[in-house]
């Protein structure tokens, strides 16, 4: 019904209402704006008719991801590297990834700072990075922090979201959004099951989805 719908030439848009990821290439492909909005309850008629009508600029972010095809599943950004799970035909990133979302207006991110601790010091980690609403209009953006220790005692994820921070950005407006990483939120369950931050070097990223490509890096010492 949807290629039907899309055959006509006419504007569409497409507006999900469910409760766990789809598999929704061609949608991507053919419909030229897509709307998730989930279980919305009672007011969710109004909340959708706003937000299609421009009244409501959107800022909502994805909590899981949604694979391109069922050959993916199960598919989730913060697996760990030695979890080889990719389909034949297909290249194995998602649809849209763990964190994506967009509004009417345009993000970008520059001047990634990272400050990490002073040896022996409990200190936390700094990040501050410059973002910028590079379109015409207000609007929120949901900036986020991904870090990965590059070697451990135990496997870690390739990247875990540590930190996120939602801003409200005129257009051309730029603000300096700063993150604070506690040592402790970086602690591994080791091989002898404890709890323990171990030294080394770590690699950040941050970006408005967990496939950021903007990165840095520090290293703690002991």
């Amino acid at each position: 019904m949807l290629e039907a719908v899309v055959a006509t030439g006419k504007p569409v848009v497409l507006v999900l209402e469910n409760g766990r990821p789809l598999t929704i290439g061609w949608a991507k492909q053919h419909v030229p704006a897509i709307l998730e909005a989930w279980y919305p309850g009672e007011f969710g008629g109004q909340a959708i008719a706003e937000t299609l009508f421009g009244k409501n600029n959107p800022a909502g972010r994805l909590t899981i991801t949604f694979p391109r095809s069922v050959g993916q599943l199960p598919d989730f950004y913060n697996a760990d590297p030695s979890r080889v799970h990719k389909y034949v035909d297909d290249d194995g990133k998602p649809l849209f990834p763990f964190g994506f979302g967009l509004s009417y207006t345009t993000f970008r991110y520059d001047h990634l700072a990272v400050t990490p601790p002073a040896a022996g010091s409990d200190a936390d980690i700094e990040v501050h990075v410059d973002v910028t609403n590079t379109g015409d209009r207000e609007g929120e953006e949901v900036a986020q922090l991904y870090v990965r220790q590059n070697v451990s005692s135990v496997e870690t994820p390739e990247r875990s979201l540590q930190g996120f921070s939602r801003i409200d950005l005129k257009p051309g407006a730029t603000k300096d959004v700063v993150f604070h990483i506690p040592q402790k939120q970086l602690a591994v369950w080791n091989v002898e099951e404890k709890w323990v931050v171990e030294p080394g070097k770590f690699t950040v990223w941050v970006g408005g989805a967990s496939d950021a490509s903007l990165s840095g890096e520090f290293r703690l010492h002991p």
